[in-house]
């Protein structure tokens, strides 16, 4: 293209370290991660209903995986993302409706996500073992 600048002279797009981090754009790097991991839970989901229906044996070795101090991590961080996923879907859809939108508002928002995520699987947890 006639007149176009060369590539040494464009203009590079500024990179994370460029940046300071902020809630919103670590809520936004985060809902990337959660949506990938859920992808993860669905196939081990899928596993697990496999070994269920596959017998006794292959469902022993499934339940002492996900009694494993490794399984209970992997089980907090499915809830973790599911719960990030969830409460920054709704976020957005706040979002579509014009509401929110402010810096201050975007940044508690986050933060509600965020927290959220932590809680969500710790809350879950205190349920179903003591509300018997």
């Amino acid at each position: 293209m006639a007149g176009a600048p060369s590539p040494e002279n464009r203009p590079i797009a500024p990179h994370l370290s460029v940046w300071r981090w902020h809630a919103t754009m670590a809520s936004s790097i985060i809902h990337r991660f959660t949506g990938i991991g859920l992808y993860g839970a669905a196939v081990g989901m899928v596993i697990w209903v496999m070994a269920a229906a596959a017998g006794p044996e292959a469902y022993a070795f499934v339940q002492m995986v996900l009694t494993a101090w490794y399984g209970q991590v992997a089980l907090y961080l499915i809830v973790a993302a599911l719960a990030y996923h969830l409460a920054n879907g709704i976020r957005h859809l706040v979002f579509d409706t014009g509401a929110g939108l402010t810096p201050a508002d975007a940044e508690a928002s986050a933060w509600f996500a965020i927290l959220f995520a932590v809680a969500a699987p710790i809350g879950l947890w205190a349920l179903v073992t003591f509300g018997g």
